[in-house]
């Protein structure tokens, strides 16, 4: 009578664990392939789904254009003792009497230090008045100084030295060495010399983009193209702020994928091929190599190009299928471009699902059994 009991038990238990996996699902980490495709345009879906080839790969491989306006290139290196408004100044004056207009009994000589130029471009002098600054280098002020002066004191020396001030220094900030106020000066007229006086960029140069901000205009370089472009290393301008940040790109990784996060880029391009190994790959127990998918919102210009039409407006939602299985798949994958806010999903291969219903039947089973083998333990007790 038990051994009836049993078999009859783990009967209705299998048929019970069979409704429940097909009622109800199993775990997974997405939609597989058939779901992807049946969400086509093509059968009345809502995206675009596309298999990449050669020409897809060229249609897509769009790289951030980063580069300094015509403005920023073509203005001229400032040079170093020119005084601008907001600059400050150093005087030293010397008279040839023991009590002269500036300098004390006991001395013959006048220290003016941090004489600053006002917005107008004056600088005031005791006994020489308001003298015109802006536009003149330190030698011409010494030299109109020294006339004005030459009335009331014989034989005046003068000596004028251009110190920092306000009018001749960019601010630079984010992942530099030493954030700060720097002047500019003979060593340091250009960004790159500006750059290496604040201990250079702490980032991977790979993904370091320099933006230079002057009065409304904006423009924004990668690092490494600083030194690879000649006409990037722009002469600078007082009141310029620099900013040197990592690049902010990233995708999305889902599925079975060695990791399921968001990634920011490590290169200014970046492939499928490298996308995935930056997520630790394709699971070998899970993953289907015939379903890697880009999805994208695409810009109506390359969505026409890529689907060979005229007539689409706006964004467009397109789905981009890598199979690695086929003879140039590795290398299709290695060309296609991998763009800011894409998600890349790798689907399940089917063996996995079937291994899931095995396991949930084979383990509802065992639970069955073990609660049949204690009531007749019961029982029998």
């Amino acid at each position: 009578m038990k051994p009836h009991t049993s078999r009859w038990a783990r009967t209705v238990a299998l048929i019970a664990a069979l409704a429940v996996v097909a009622s109800c699902g199993l775990p997974r980490v997405g939609p597989n392939k058939r779901e992807i495709f049946e969400g086509s345009v093509q059968r009345q879906g809502d995206a675009f789904v596309v298999a990449v080839n050669d020409r897809v790969t060229r249609a897509t491989s769009v790289v951030p254009a980063l580069g300094f306006s015509e403005a920023f290139k073509k203005a001229r290196v400032v040079g170093s003792d020119t005084i601008q408004p907001g600059d400050t100044l150093g005087l030293t004056i010397w008279e040839n009497v023991d009590d002269g207009l500036l300098a004390g009994e006991t001395a013959n000589s006048t220290l003016l230090e941090e004489v600053q130029v006002d917005g107008a471009g004056f600088v005031f002098v005791p006994y020489a008045g308001r003298i015109r600054a802006a536009g003149n280098t330190p030698e011409a002020i010494r030299g109109i100084i020294t006339r004005k002066l030459a009335d009331q004191t014989p034989d005046p020396q003068v000596q004028v030295r251009r110190l920092a001030g306000d009018g001749s220094t960019v601010s630079i900030v984010g992942a530099v060495g030493a954030q700060g106020v720097y002047a500019i000066e003979r060593p340091t007229r250009t960004l790159s010399t500006m750059l290496a006086r604040s201990g250079g960029i702490t980032i991977e140069p790979e993904i370091a983009q320099i933006t230079v901000i002057r009065g409304n205009m904006r423009s924004k370089i990668w690092f490494q193209d600083l030194y690879q472009h000649a006409d990037f290393d722009i002469a600078l301008r007082g009141g310029d702020r620099i900013l040197v940040e990592e690049d902010s790109r990233a995708f999305t990784a889902l599925g079975a994928t060695g990791s399921q996060s968001r990634v920011t880029f490590e290169s200014q391009t970046l492939s499928a091929v490298e996308a995935l190994a930056q997520v630790g790959g394709l699971l070998t127990s899970s993953s289907d190599p015939t379903g890697v998918f880009v999805f994208r919102n695409e810009p109506d210009e390359i969505a026409n190009t890529v689907l060979g039409r005229d007539d689409l407006q706006g964004a467009q939602r397109l789905v981009y299928v890598l199979d690695l299985t086929q003879p140039n798949g590795m290398f299709l994958a290695r060309d296609f471009s991998i763009r800011d806010g894409d998600t890349l999903y790798v689907t399940e291969a089917p063996f996995t699902q079937w291994n899931k219903v095995i396991a949930a039947v084979t383990g509802t089973l065992g639970s069955v059994g073990t609660v049949s083998s204690g009531l007749d333990t019961l029982g029998g007790g």
